[in-house]
């Protein structure tokens, strides 16, 4: 069996970033959901499994100056960057397992659509919730969204977990407050829909 970095690679190795299932032309909630936050666009953003998404393109457009990139795959990052060209030394890239990641600083918004709900072993969602406690503080913003309950059970081949909002609450503990809760009914570029939850939280302990 793969590990995830090579099924990632794999993945991206083969197909073009605008014919995988999760992609968007526009990250239109995403973007909705950063600015109910309110942060300003001076402060630290990362956005986790962000591989060769356009959210990165649209954060920059928007003058956000301090956005950081992780994802386990080179290949997915290598997109991103040659998509963004010059752009692409202002962001901060980290090629890494979430799970694994020691984050080198605060951010004051951790962004994931989509890599939380493939963590299908409860070891590895607690690593990855001890990752996202390192990297945000009290005051600062999570924004997850996964499959939601009723969409898609796969991935990419891959086994998911679907959320609601009491699910994905309990996953993250109680030191994160549900803000806002959003349905999102995403459209694949082979005109499948997949039904998505995007969840707010505050970190308030």
């Amino acid at each position: 069996m793969k590990d995830a970095k090579t099924h990632w690679d794999d993945v991206y190795a083969a197909r073009s970033p605008l014919d995988v299932s999760w992609y968007q032309a526009e990250p239109r909630l995403s973007l909705e959901l950063v600015a109910a936050t309110g942060i300003s666009a001076a402060q630290p953003i990362i956005d986790v499994g962000g591989g060769a998404s356009l959210l990165v393109d649209r954060l920059l457009d928007g003058g956000f100056t301090d956005v950081a990139v992780l994802d386990v795959s080179r290949n997915a990052l290598a997109h991103a960057q040659r998509r963004l060209g010059a752009r692409a030394a202002s962001v901060e890239w980290h090629e890494q397992d979430v799970t694994r990641f020691v984050a080198p600083r605060r951010f004051t918004l951790w962004h994931d659509r989509a890599v939380f709900h493939f963590l299908t072993e409860a070891a590895d969602r607690e690593q990855y919730v001890r990752a996202l406690r390192r990297a945000i503080p009290v005051g600062g913003h999570a924004i997850m969204a996964a499959f939601g309950i009723g969409g898609p059970t796969q991935c990419s081949m891959l086994d998911i977990v679907q959320y609601d909002a009491e699910k994905m609450q309990a996953a993250l503990g109680h030191e994160f407050q549900l803000m806002e809760e959003r349905a999102e009914l995403h459209l694949t570029p082979a005109a499948k829909q997949q039904q998505f939850g995007f969840f707010r939280f505050l970190r308030v302990g």
